[in-house]
């Protein structure tokens, strides 16, 4: 069986990456160290054309062009002849993409097309407060159409996104984001107190302002606290800045407590344990997630985790129990959360080794690798 996997993030040192990212490099080399043979196809963060193998995975980078008005469908056909001429020497058997990536994607026969969903264009427009661009959700449709099966990676994100677009009577399996354990688990190295961190794109959805409000409050008890902000910044559609704009507004606002908010910028994915390990508290509160990658990967570490309640905040984490749940438009409530983690340092302890064990049971790496070539040997049958 060949995979091949259509993603623009998969990780490369000295460059953002996003879920979808971190996702295909969790399973790709357990996949390839399992005999099967894993290809990763993706447009490139520059103009240079790249093919390497890394961790027995083939990776390549198509040269980034830039072709005014045009530059969508370039991509899509240079990733089309890509996948044709590997195909044409080592037979792939499945096509992986997120919701969007066969919308012009040339099918080539022999070939099995599989949608993931991570959160399309459609999902999104509810959290994000914004109307369906007519143009993307067209191609979003047009590539639901043309996937021979999906896989939702939670319960939610399935149920979501068939309120807006049909699976067309396919067949859609259920399998979580798999946690590498090996990777994010406890490391015994000293907790800075009162620090908190959060981790992910610095952007609306993602909850940051509601988190950098819920800061101020948290503040005002503990003076000493810290917000650690670990990730890349969103770019509004003009090229602004969204970190910019939070430095000129939110943080503005705040004074002399402003200088207790680090905006660290990206950070390489094995660099992160280390960055949640010095945390007392991990929050992350999401306005929505398919089920995302950063609470079950700090549970995992036995943290404090506190995630949104929002859309599979429930299917990740049992209140009170492995994690703290949140309003996350409510900086009150995620600030009550935090406060609570700092004044039940043992309770805190306690739900953080449950949290590990339950995503090692539920996320565990070699279960979840399991599922997908089940699932994958299923739809090849």
């Amino acid at each position: 069986m060949h995979v091949c996997y259509l993603t623009n993030e998969y990780p490369k040192p000295g460059y953002p990456h996003g879920g979808i990212g971190s996702f295909v490099k969790t399973v790709a080399a357990p996949l390839a160290q399992r005999g099967y043979q894993v290809s990763v196809i993706g447009i490139n963060y520059t103009a240079d054309q790249e093919e390497l193998l890394e961790d027995g995975v083939h990776i390549y980078r198509i040269k980034k062009e830039i072709k005014k008005g045009w530059t969508w469908w370039h991509n899509f056909n240079r990733i089309s002849k890509k996948i044709a001429a590997i195909h044409q020497e080592q037979p792939i058997s499945i096509v992986e993409t997120s919701e969007l990536g066969l919308a012009f994607l040339k099918k080539a026969p022999g070939i099995k097309y599989v949608i993931r969903l991570h959160g399309g264009h459609h999902f999104f427009a509810e959290s994000e407060d914004r109307k369906v661009n007519f143009w993307k959700g067209w191609q979003e449709k047009r590539s639901f159409r043309k996937a021979d099966a999906f896989v939702a990676v939670s319960n939610y994100v399935k149920t979501h996104t068939e309120n807006y677009l049909s699976y067309h009577n396919k067949e859609v399996t259920l399998i979580s984001y798999p946690i590498n354990t090996s990777l994010f688990q406890p490391l015994g190295i000293p907790i800075v107190k009162h620090q908190i961190a959060f981790a992910g794109t610095v952007c609306k959805k993602k909850g940051i302002v509601e988190l950098i409000r819920a800061f101020e409050l948290v503040n005002q008890k503990f003076p000493k606290a810290t917000l650690m902000i670990y990730g890349r910044d969103w770019l509004f559609p003009n090229g602004e800045s969204f970190i910019r704009m939070l430095k000129q507004t939110e943080m503005t606002r705040l004074g002399t407590v402003a200088d207790a908010i680090t905006f660290v910028g990206p950070v390489a994915f094995e660099s992160i344990p280390v960055k949640y390990a010095q945390a007392e508290v991990c929050v992350f509160p999401s306005h929505m997630e398919t089920q995302g990658l950063v609470a079950p990967e700090a549970m995992a570490m036995g943290k404090a985790v506190v995630f949104t309640q929002l859309g599979p905040g429930p299917e990740t984490i049992v209140d009170l129990e492995t994690g703290l749940l949140c309003d996350p438009y409510s900086p009150a409530d995620i600030a009550k959360k935090i406060v609570w983690v700092f004044e039940n340092q043992l309770a805190a302890a306690t739900m953080g080794n449950k949290a590990k064990d339950f995503v090692t049971h539920k996320y565990g790496l070699e279960t979840i690798l399991e599922k997908n070539i089940n699932f994958y040997n299923a739809i090849l049958d």
